[in-house]
């Protein structure tokens, strides 16, 4: 199962596991993953937990602003739409940063990806 680990100075501070099928980001309590930081929006982003349509067991990772204040970068880019997640992807919600890690991801699945466009 992925995870988005936050990170302070470049270390994790605390790990969040995406066990889906979506899971939401922001300020707001109802919030799977609440930051409570003003910089967040109260419903910043979210994150779809979908299979895989290509690879049978394998899981594809896809996150979302949800038209925020400061927006949601991926890679210090900002995203616009639906933005698939590959394993060590650095996301910024507000001035907070994570890292993706999935383990279970293999260069196979991307190349699935990459066909799928």
């Amino acid at each position: 199962m992925a995870a988005l680990s936050h990170l302070v100075d470049n270390l994790v501070v605390t790990t969040f596991e995406l066990d889906g099928p979506r899971v939401r980001i922001g300020r707001h309590p109802d919030n799977t993953i609440q930051i409570d930081e003003i910089s967040v929006s109260a419903r910043h982003a979210f994150i779809d937990v979908e299979p895989n349509a290509y690879l049978e067991g394998t899981t594809d990772y896809y996150i979302t602003d949800n038209d925020s204040t400061n927006g949601t970068f991926v890679n210090d880019i900002r995203i616009d739409g639906r933005q698939r997640l590959n394993h060590n992807d650095v996301v910024r919600i507000g001035w907070n940063l994570f890292r993706f890690v999935d383990e279970e991801e293999n260069t196979l699945e991307k190349t699935a990806f990459i066909l799928e466009e």
